[in-house]
């Protein structure tokens, strides 16, 4: 069964995303949402001071994850831990290509 991510889903996708500076492009096909979803997240992303938007050229725009949002990621992350999602006990939450929300130690998203 296809099942709607949440909101925090998609949140942590795109700061995962973020750890390493990317564009609109690349948030919106990494974190696998369409425009309008991207814009509406990345106004929430930035006024709550989870990412910061870097110009480095024009009209090259970079948004990088804040100190903040990595707090929130790691967060998010302990709270997965918690409740078994990565083992398949509870709902199973993952990005879509069989990460779960982890946070770079080693036991979560990436290689």
């Amino acid at each position: 069964m296809n099942q709607r991510r949440s909101n925090i889903e998609i949140i942590a996708d795109m700061l995962k995303v973020g750890e390493n500076g990317a564009g609109k492009t690349e948030i919106m096909y990494s974190a696998n949402m369409s425009y309008s979803q991207l814009q509406k997240y990345l106004g929430f992303l930035l006024s709550h001071d989870l990412i910061s938007k870097i110009e480095v050229g024009n009209p090259v725009v970079t948004y990088h994850v804040t100190e903040k949002g990595e707090e929130l990621l790691r967060n998010i992350d302990v709270i997965v831990d918690m409740l078994e999602f990565r083992n398949g006990n509870g709902n199973g939450h993952s990005n879509g290509n069989g990460h779960s929300y982890g946070h770079g130690n080693g036991n979560g998203y990436g290689a």
